[in-house]
Order: C-alpha cells, then sequence, then structure tokens
C-alpha cells in the first residue's frame, strides 16, 4: 500500500471555505460515500476560538450552497458535532476514479485539509496525483510504502494503539508537561542532565510534588506500553 499525507486545497469545498473565513478547525470523526446520489456524509467536530465565532461558522455551513443536508448533533461551549452531506468534490472524485481511499481522518484548518490517502499501486498513486493537481492545490507531506505485513499488523492493533492514545490523553496537563519537560531536560539520560530538583525549580514546585507527577503519569503511560507489549507477544 501506498500511504499519502496531502496538504490538500480545494475549492469547492464548504470545510475548506469555512475554515479559511473563520478561526476554527474542523475534523472528520465518521464518514460516507454514498455511490449513488454522490455525496459525502460526515461527523465533523467544529472547535472555534470562542462561541461567536462557532456561531458563525455553524452558520456559514447551514447556508452553504454545497451543504444538502445539515444538522447540529451536539454543542459545549466553543466545539460542536454536526452531522451533514455535500456534494462529491472535484478531489473527491479523483481519488475515487483512481481507486484511492482514506486511511485516516481528515482535518480542515486555516484554508487547507489534511488528507490521509492510500493507493494498491506506485503507478497509480502516481496518476492520482497527477490528477489531482490540475483542479487542486496541494503539498505532499510524506509519502511510504507499507509491505503487506507492515498493513496488516498495523490493522491487527489498532485496538493496541488506541490504548496508548487513550493514555496519553488521559494525561493531566500538569503531568504531560512535566513528563514532556523531564525528557527535553535529559532527566531519563543515563548520567542524568536533569534531576528532580531541577526540574522541581523550573515548574517552581517542591520535590515531592514534582515526583508525584511524574510518578503518575508514568504510571499510565507505562501501563498502556505493558499491555501492548503483551498483545504484541501474543
Amino acid at each position: 500500500m501506498i500511504s499519502i499525507s496531502l496538504d490538500m486545497v480545494q475549492y469547492d469545498c464548504p470545510y475548506i471555505e469555512a475554515s479559511d473565513r473563520y478561526d476554527v478547525r474542523l475534523k472528520g470523526v465518521h464518514w460516507e460515500f454514498d455511490r449513488t446520489t454522490k455525496e459525502l456524509e460526515t461527523r465533523i467536530m467544529v472547535s472555534a476560538e470562542d462561541r461567536e465565532e462557532l456561531d458563525r461558522t455553524l452558520t456559514m455551513l447551514s447556508d452553504h450552497d454545497a451543504m444538502d443536508r445539515y444538522s447540529l448533533l451536539a454543542r459545549r461551549g466553543d466545539q460542536a458535532l454536526i452531522r451533514n452531506k455535500i456534494e462529491e468534490t472535484s478531489a473527491m472524485r479523483t481519488l475515487r476514479d483512481y481507486d484511492g481511499y482514506l486511511t485516516g481522518p481528515f482535518e480542515a484548518q486555516n484554508g487547507s485539509e489534511q488528507w490521509h490517502v492510500g493507493f494498491d499501486r506506485e503507478r497509480i498513486a502516481d496518476d492520482a496525483l497527477s490528477d489531482l493537481s490540475r483542479d487542486n492545490d496541494f503539498s505532499v507531506e510524506s509519502r511510504n510504502t507499507l509491505s503487506f505485513a507492515d498493513y496488516f499488523d498495523v490493522i491487527n492493533n489498532v485496538n493496541t494503539a488506541k490504548d496508548v492514545l487513550d493514555a496519553v490523553r488521559g494525561l493531566t496537563d500538569t503531568e504531560a508537561k512535566t513528563i514532556r519537560r523531564a525528557m527535553e531536560a535529559g532527566h531519563y539520560e543515563t548520567p542524568r542532565d536533569a534531576t528532580v530538583t531541577d526540574l522541581a525549580a523550573e515548574f517552581d514546585v517542591s520535590t515531592t510534588a514534582l515526583s508525584k507527577n511524574v510518578r503518575r503519569g508514568e504510571r499510565k503511560l507505562l501501563t498502556a506500553l505493558v499491555g501492548a507489549m503483551d498483545d504484541v507477544e501474543s
């Protein structure tokens, strides 16, 4: 499989237009393409700078000419989850013409989208990118060739990867900042470039508090990693 990440600008996509006009980020959490109606049904998480910016974005999307169906599923503060259908864009049509497929969620911000797409053959991927360049602006952020063994390894361990990601998301802000800084400062090197005392002084907390933050964060991460080790071994 040829795995490609693209920074994509579509000139006929309401999500890109919204992210270009307002200070928002739109992330696809679910999508399904209807081949009969040639529409893409999506559930999008919209995160805005503030409530007013979110209001303007949701109004713009609900009134957009390319939006065939729109509904607000949930809203909290400056975030919302919407469900909608949009017409097939030029880039979407090209991707389908070359039997390409999405391999990860797309995200729109600052007038462009991050796409993660896959193709089965190198030549097909090259032809698809050449065709995409006719009506869209994009840059290739990364391109990798995955063997079938690597591909199946990813598929078979999706739940394991999710557990590790959940552990990272489960860190408090203090735990995450402390562990990240400890790593950057060389606390885990041998010999250590930064001691607990050094880090405590930097964060202006006691050495006891610093140690607790590190241990709590490490316990969360290591629990997930040990579980991943068991999954890999089995």
